[in-house]
């Protein structure tokens, strides 16, 4: 085996490992099989007219532009994070639909109502949830314990007990209640003037007795799919003993970690695009507990989507929670202030300046190798951002962005043309040699090494190209991965609806083996364009006989990683696959006007 053969199969190993172990993350292990909805928890509160179907559970509502808060009497807990979904009556929002919201409120509208039962307003009425016009930041339908800012101790059932409304007005709420023998008022209340602090609110607590065994828990954020896999993260802000503060990120739990070595200034449970995160006001106790949830226990709203073919499993996408202890033996009024919303960079700038805590550490760049791709990740990103206040198009700023890094690495492509061209004229040398030392393989690689040195030919420079772009291509996945402002973004409306997700043709209910219940088109497009470019960047005789080894192995290599790519990039975000996509035709042209002004070897 010749080292360009070596050096073939190394690649290759390489790009089916990043295929199968990063891009293609494996699913968590099933912890039961779910087939119906009888096999997880309870579904969302049935919708009625009154709240007699429900007396053990009363729902109280306080809402603004960014925010609806759903307090429930159990536990007085928020049952409920809802964010309004950007559209003409939602303006300030910056929550765009996704095809999520679409298949629920259409083909599982029982799913989809906010809040999930019936809730009563300062109004004083009971009414009857909105039907998709919300994004649900926490898991539905789960028990009180999982509940956003949740008090209860290590036994899930103490969380139970039935709290009271004290006060219910336009913008705040107050219920009283005991947990653990412990007796608690709790307080929720929106900002007077939102647009300062979106997505932000204050919680309070007044504790009568010792809350040595009470801990509040962040609740489970829903899960966000990209690329099949969803990307959690927690994190926490603490100083250092130079007083130096620096955000740290949680390794995800298999059960439950307890820390005590830290005291943590906030604490964030983020889906990848949103976060809930616990600020303190009030000195806590030390450490925090991170926690991971059964599916089957606190299952996604992706559960109820096609559930016959278990298109989402619930066991497959666990839940994770944060818990913060109370001091002990400390009685009287703990305050927070609390951030639900999106990782939007402006968002969180715009509370920084209030409140210079550093919220936008909450963002994650996420991948296997995210060390690596994250500045790559960074300066795309900076790029677009320049185009986008331009041209208001995030998908025209990946295409801008895509021409500008070809523009960059023009003469390194200018040096891997001419090489080729190098390589095509002493195609009939090679042959030539082949022939002459065909009992003798060793000997003719020998003599063809001589060759390519007297020319000064590198056989292996049409590779580096394309391993230079490797680090902005992953940083580009990244980047769709990981950036509030591209998610649900359209490009062409009625195609490619979310520069995150697939592109969409046209779709069908029963999901099919890898291919699943759409079809893409972007990703074949982008097979055709990797062909043409091949058969357009190498010359090889008429005569099949009369190519060298080398042209058969570089046809073979071209074509197997035009099958590799279409794969590849079949699930992948409608984003990635126009940056790629761009790069690839530009390539051509490049090529086109090389070999049109005559550029010689």
């Amino acid at each position: 085996m010749d080292r360009r053969t070596i050096i073939f199969v190394v690649l290759m190993t390489a790009t089916f490992y990043f295929v199968n172990h990063f891009l293609f993350p494996p699913k968590p292990a099933p912890e039961g099989v779910a087939t119906t909805t009888e096999s997880v928890a309870a579904p969302l509160r049935p919708l009625v007219d009154s709240p007699t179907s429900g007396p053990e559970e009363n729902l109280y509502v306080i809402e603004n532009e960014y925010q609806q808060l759903v307090v429930s009497s159990l536990n007085g807990a928020l049952a409920e994070i809802n964010l309004p979904l950007k559209s003409p009556e939602n303006p300030n929002s910056v929550v765009r639909k996704i095809w999520v919201d679409e298949v629920l409120q259409k083909e599982y509208p029982e799913y989809d109502y906010f809040p999930g039962g019936p809730y009563q307003t300062y109004q004083g009425s009971f009414k009857k949830g909105e039907l998709d016009s919300y994004y649900p930041l926490l898991r539905r339908g789960v028990a009180p314990a999982y509940y956003g800012l949740a008090t209860a101790t290590s036994n899930p059932e103490s969380a139970q007990t039935t709290y009271r409304l004290k006060r219910l007005e336009k913008n705040l709420i107050e219920m009283e209640g005991t947990t653990a023998g412990v007796r608690l008022k709790k307080t929720y209340k929106l900002p007077d003037n939102a647009f300062r602090t979106p997505y932000t609110f204050e919680y309070t607590v007044e504790i009568s007795g010792n809350p040595s065994e009470l801990t509040l828990g962040t609740g489970i954020p829903e899960i966000e799919i990209v690329s099949g896999s969803s990307t959690p993260a927690l994190k926490y802000r603490v100083k250092d003993m130079r007083n130096k503060e620096f955000i740290e990120q949680v390794s995800l739990p298999k059960e439950t970690n307890i820390v005590t070595s830290v005291r943590p200034e906030w604490i964030s449970n983020s889906n990848g695009f949103f976060t809930i995160l616990i600020d303190p006001q009030t000195e806590m106790g030390p450490g925090f507990s991170a926690s991971k949830i059964s599916g089957l226990v606190a299952p996604s709203r992706l559960f109820y989507i096609d559930a016959a073919h278990q298109r989402f499993p619930a066991a497959s996408y666990p839940g994770y929670e944060l818990r913060y202890p109370f001091k002990n033996n400390q009685e009287g009024v703990y305050t927070f202030r609390v951030f639900a919303g999106p990782l939007e960079t402006n968002i969180l700038e715009a509370n920084d300046a209030l409140f210079k805590e550093d919220y936008k550490g909450t963002q994650s760049f996420h991948g296997w190798f995210a060390f690596i791709s994250e500045p790559f990740a960074k300066f795309l990103f900076f790029l677009m951002r320049i185009f986008y206040a331009t041209f208001h198009s995030w998908g025209l700023s990946i295409i801008l962005v895509t021409i500008v890094l070809r523009l960059m690495m023009y003469p390194l492509n200018a040096w891997s043309i001419k090489s080729t061209i190098k390589m095509q004229k002493l195609s009939p040398k090679l042959a030539a040699l082949q022939e002459r030392y065909k009992k003798d393989p060793k000997k003719a690689q020998m003599e063809m090494m001589s060759l390519y040195k007297e020319h000064g030919v590198n056989p292996l420079g049409g590779c580096f190209p394309l391993l230079i772009q490797m680090p902005f291509l992953i940083g580009m996945f990244d980047l769709l991965k990981s950036t509030f402002e591209l998610r649900g973004v359209p490009f062409i409306p009625g195609w490619i609806t979310n520069l995150t997700a697939p592109d969409v043709i046209f779709s069908w209910s029963t999901p099919l083996w890898f291919i699943g219940n759409s079809f893409h088109l972007l990703p074949i497009l982008l097979g055709v364009v990797m062909f043409w470019q091949q058969r357009v960047s190498t010359v090889t005789p008429r005569n099949k006989k009369a190519m060298t080894d080398q042209q058969k192995q570089q046809r073979m290599m071209g074509n197997i990683m035009v099958i590799v790519f279409t794969v590849l990039f079949y699930h992948f975000p409608s984003g990635l696959n126009i940056y790629w996509l761009s790069s690839m035709l530009l390539a051509i042209l490049q090529q086109w006007w090389m070999t049109k002004r005559g550029v010689r070897a």
